[in-house]
């Protein structure tokens, strides 16, 4: 790929590394692929020290820190620890956390509470909340919506596949789009739909990886690298060429995790 490098703004590389996992060739591959930059996502306090560490190996890896909605059952945060722990010059993001009611591994109240904190915490900091939804489109406006008029808050609505409503809720409130390898899948329509909908200047693409091998690659498990299938197919939806959407979501990627300009190597 030539031009400007992408970015992955959410992929798990603990998880990848799990196992005695080819961590090093995962990383090669994405940089030979043209990522320039990968967003390490932490979901457990308790294995955060990993996640950072990946960060703090890599030139062009930074991480956020963060206790996952599936999570918020078994462990609890507050204000004053997330932002102790987002000191660190590599932690860019909070997060990701929010609200899971198609899975309810956590009770939904937990949820909420986990949220509003991670929610206080981005305020505190000025760093962008990583936000994940599903099948909570109302809690979650409602629930950014208060955030928000409390204070300046920005973030992101990553892997997203909930409605144009929300989407155009979290846009109004200054947020990004962060689409991942699902855009490809055959049933997808809908996420097009709303990818055509959401601006240019608001988009970010993502794998999520290891999770949601895009198309051509599904079934596989996933990687940083495939971040070019899912930008390849964002770009097609968007009617722009591939250098063209790797410019837009790289600036916006940097524009929003402003932290990452000093963190990495990537001219941005």
């Amino acid at each position: 790929m030539t031009g400007r490098p992408l970015v992955d703004s959410h992929c798990h590389l603990d998880y990848l590394a799990r196992d005695g996992g080819d961590l090093a060739g995962v990383l090669a591959r994405a940089r030979g692929a043209g990522v320039g930059t990968m967003l390490t996502i932490g979901t457990k306090l308790r294995e955060f020290d990993i996640v950072r560490a990946i960060a703090e190996a890599n030139s062009d890896v930074v991480c956020s820190v963060g206790i996952h909605p599936h999570e918020a059952g078994s462990e609890a945060t507050d204000v004053a620890q997330l932002v102790a722990l987002a000191a660190h010059p590599k932690v860019v993001g909070i997060g990701e956390t929010g609200l899971d009611y198609f899975y309810d591994k956590s009770p939904r109240q937990q949820q909420q509470q986990s949220f509003r904190t991670h929610l206080a915490a981005a305020r505190a900091t000025g760093l962008p909340v990583i936000v994940h939804t599903r099948d909570a489109d109302d809690d979650t406006a409602a629930m950014l919506s208060e955030a928000a008029g409390q204070g300046p808050l920005t973030g992101v609505l990553h892997c997203f596949t909930s409605s144009l409503r929300l989407a155009r809720h979290a846009l109004d409130l200054g947020f990004y789009i962060s689409i991942s390898g699902i855009v490809t899948f055959k049933n997808a329509e809908d996420l097009r739909a709303t990818v055509r909908q959401v601006p240019l200047d608001r988009l970010l693409v993502e794998t999520d990886a290891p999770y949601l091998a895009p198309v051509p690659v599904r079934g596989k498990s996933c990687e940083p690298a495939f971040v070019v299938h899912t930008a390849a197919r964002v770009a097609e939806i968007k009617g722009v060429s591939p250098p063209a959407l790797a410019e837009a979501t790289t600036a916006n990627f940097f524009t929003l995790f402003a932290r990452a300009r000093a963190a990495t190597s990537v001219a941005a």
